[in-house]
């Protein structure tokens, strides 16, 4: 049975980061010998329909901010996380695994984005002070964290397509309340986050896109890394399953 990867966004058959998305899936399961379907949802459906997360190896929140419901990708991502999903967030994934760790550990419930609340009180994400639709730059990585490990190097350049980041007051917060920083460009902002693996399997976000430098004869490590996971929580359902099937 094929492993199951949803994709939280509204896709858009003509933006190239949602078809690099599930290009980059293939690339990954290619490399590493294993069957992969993705299935997008859509975020106005995960308002009312939890129930399709329960199938999914892993979920992965795809760029295309804003979505047609915050709710709806806020909501799926707390699924992932306190579930123990594999997750992956990129761009306005990124973003919004901010906002919804921000809300529902750290006990931010008016933690906003910029781009949808402008005027909120507690701004968790904020207009970069200067874009990085289109640039590709370079980002220190702590070494004790899993994503050094995924790289195997401490420096790393990657591009983006966004104009919001973690806002600069609360990013300390944000590190200290557990949703690790562990990926900063020259200026010390945020550009990854992780879960600690002893909270974790696999929560990972980053504000640049992976998928759009993931190639079939070169997967982005990142992306590889994710599928593995996914990989592996669908060998332990299967397990279990024929564990249950057998009492």
């Amino acid at each position: 049975m094929p492993i199951q990867i949803g994709i939280i966004g509204d896709y858009n058959a003509s933006a190239p980061t949602h078809q690099a998305t599930t290009a980059a899936l293939q690339h990954a399961a290619a490399q590493l010998d294993l069957e992969v379907d993705s299935i997008w949802l859509p975020t106005d459906t995960l308002e009312h329909d939890m129930v399709q997360l329960e199938e999914m190896d892993g979920l992965w929140c795809a760029p295309g901010s804003p979505y047609r419901s915050m709710q709806g990708a806020l909501q799926a991502i707390r699924f992932a996380r306190e579930q123990g999903r594999p997750f992956l967030g990129t761009c306005g994934g990124f973003q919004h695994a901010v906002i919804e760790y921000a809300r529902h550990v750290l006990g931010y419930q008016d933690a906003a984005h910029a781009e949808t609340d402008p005027y909120a009180s507690t701004l968790f994400i904020s207009a970069l002070s200067c874009s990085l639709a289109g640039k590709a730059l370079q980002i220190q990585i702590d070494p004790a964290s899993r994503v050094a490990a995924i790289y195997g190097q401490a420096e790393i350049v990657e591009r983006y397509y966004c104009n919001f980041g973690v806002n600069p007051d609360y990013q300390t917060t944000l590190h200290n309340g557990g949703l690790r920083v562990v990926g900063i460009d020259n200026l010390q902002e945020a550009r990854i986050v992780e879960l600690p693996a002893e909270r974790h399997p696999f929560f990972l976000a980053t504000l640049f896109v992976p998928q759009m430098q993931s190639t079939a004869a070169h997967p982005h490590p990142l992306i590889i890394a994710y599928v593995r996971a996914a990989a592996a929580h669908h060998a332990r359902a299967v397990v279990t399953q024929a564990t249950t099937a057998g009492l």
